[in-house]
């Protein structure tokens, strides 16, 4: 009866026939998870704000010349003897209190502000890979939870910290609880999406962050202090917390560590509410039982040496985890380079935010018809060019129209090189492909606050070595096949073989 049953319909994702691809309950859960974009972009972005660049002068001790002691570090005590600045007046007219303030995070202490975003995002990576863990061992739905638990109160507790290094403690565990959320609540969407929607949809996915980016100088504007800011973008995650009745387990996990009978239950609701002949239920459960033994024994274990151990993987392997690294490095280092140009610090995010949103839905326009090459090589060359033009204009206007430009260009790299990955690497070794190039991506957000900072040594170094980058990306672009409307590979050998002697006329 059974293998009559398959004969009959034989769909290509058997679990996916029995929900739908999307309906009314795929949408309810999608905007559920989309929101918890928000605060991922508001505790990964909040560097701008908690630390601006501030005017200083030194108090004490007092300087026995006439000279300005206006960003001055050592002061003429008299006969020529040069003291450490020891206690500092600053410019509160637009921000009354930041973490500079706070601590002093100025003159050798100055660094200590890029740690605090070094730490965010090494916390970020650290919860990638702590969360994806503990989700594959007990489900998608308690760790997202834990983690937005985790991240709204330590946010909170980070806001009332009375030292620099508690609040360093504070800001990389929730650093540690936004990796988790970013992580598992993708996971979720495109384990409950069709496969026709997963393309479009992590494109969507990423809107909400914009618009938490958008949103960020206001509530900072409207807050003043970092301390208010803190509690501001840490306190609406508590009400996420409510989506626990609302956010299934994936049945998906369900059924792969052998719980067919909890996964029934939320396939059963799903096809109720999308409209889905309820027989779809029963027939996906036993289908997968059955293909349950078959799947087993083609288990085999890879790793991420499997990229690097033949020729033509080794390349592809490199030229796009250069990719991310850069996508990485430059979207985190210019969004934070652009609170140090001059004009309005909240005028300057806000449009330099809103400019993603354009990149974004080019990105959602495109991908189904152009080359996701020529759009990933259009978004680094875009990225790069306008750039590297800033250190040819001196008006503040034009650089921040430009530097605004660069990130609109990332917006369409980032999603891009995320949906080429996923494409490019054979199926056995796809998520160890793409979750590598996430560490790549982290890394490089690491090390761009010291890139963003370092204009103070000389201002045209922060655009070109974020434009330089973004070329070098494009340029790498031209050593990698097509993959759009193609066989994606399945084995290592697949991998090898695939764009092997295609690469050069693909990118034409």
């Amino acid at each position: 009866m059974l293998e009559k049953a398959f004969k009959d319909h034989v769909p290509l994702d058997v679990i996916q026939d029995a929900m739908g691809s999307m309906g009314p309950w795929h949408i309810v859960i999608a905007v559920a998870l989309s929101l918890v974009k928000f605060p991922v972009a508001w505790h990964q972005l909040s560097i701008v704000f908690l630390a601006p660049p501030t005017t200083f002068w030194c108090v004490s001790p007092e300087s026995a010349t006439n000279e300005s002691v206006k960003y001055k570090c050592y002061v003429d005590v008299g006969n020529g003897t040069m003291d450490k600045c020891t206690d500092f007046r600053y410019d509160k007219r637009v921000f009354r209190e930041t973490i500079i303030t706070e601590w002093d995070l100025v003159c050798d202490r100055e660094q200590l502000t890029n740690l605090v975003q070094s730490c965010t995002m090494f916390g970020v990576l650290m919860g990638n890979f702590l969360f994806s863990s503990v989700a594959d061992r007990i489900g998608r739905k308690k760790p997202l939870m834990i983690a937005i638990a985790l991240q709204s109160i330590t946010g909170v507790v980070s806001a009332y910290a009375p030292w620099y290094e508690l609040f360093l403690l504070f800001k990389f565990i929730s650093a540690l609880a936004t990796g988790g959320t970013m992580l598992v609540s993708f996971v979720l969407l495109m384990e409950i999406v069709g496969i026709e929607w997963r393309s479009p949809m992590s494109v969507l996915f990423h809107v909400p962050f914009i618009l938490g980016h958008i949103m960020t100088p206001l509530v900072s504007y409207l807050t003043h202090t970092w301390q208010k800011f803190q509690l501001a973008i840490s306190i609406p995650a508590i009400f996420l917390l409510s989506y626990y009745w609302i956010i299934p387990e994936s049945p998906r996990w369900l059924l792969a560590v052998g719980r067919p009978e909890e996964a029934e239950i939320i396939l059963t609701k799903a096809a109720r509410r999308n409209k889905v002949p309820l027989e779809n239920v029963k027939r996906a459960i036993e289908s997968h039982e059955c293909q349950k033994s078959t799947r087993q024994t083609k288990n085999k274990n890879y790793n991420f040496t499997h990229l690097f151990r033949t020729p033509n993987m080794r390349l592809k392997s490199i030229c796009i985890f250069i990719n991310w690294f850069t996508c990485g490095s430059c979207f985190f280092g210019v969004a934070q380079y652009m609170g140090t140009l001059d004009g309005n610090v909240f005028i300057n995010v806000a449009v330099s935010a809103a400019l993603e949103l354009p990149g974004t839905m080019i990105v959602l326009f495109l991908i189904s018809r152009v080359s996701r090459l020529k759009i990933l090589m259009g978004g680094n060359f875009l990225t790069g060019l306008s750039l590297l033009s800033m250190i040819l204009v001196s008006d503040p206007t034009a650089r921040v129209c430009l530097a605004s430009i660069g990130l609109a260009g990332i917006a369409i790299s980032f999603p891009t090189v995320y949906l080429y990955s996923s494409e490019i690497f054979p199926t056995v070794v796809r998520n160890i492909g793409v979750g590598l190039g996430s560490v790549c991506a982290r890394l490089g957000s690491v090390i761009a606050p010291y890139i963003a900072t370092v204009g103070n040594v000389q201002p045209w170094l922060p655009p070109v070595i974020f434009g330089g980058g973004q070329l070098i990306g494009a340029g790498l672009c031209l050593l990698l096949p097509e993959t759009m409307d193609c066989e994606l590979p399945e084995t290592i050998q697949d991998g090898e073989n695939f764009g092997k002697k295609t690469a050069a006329q693909d990118t034409s």
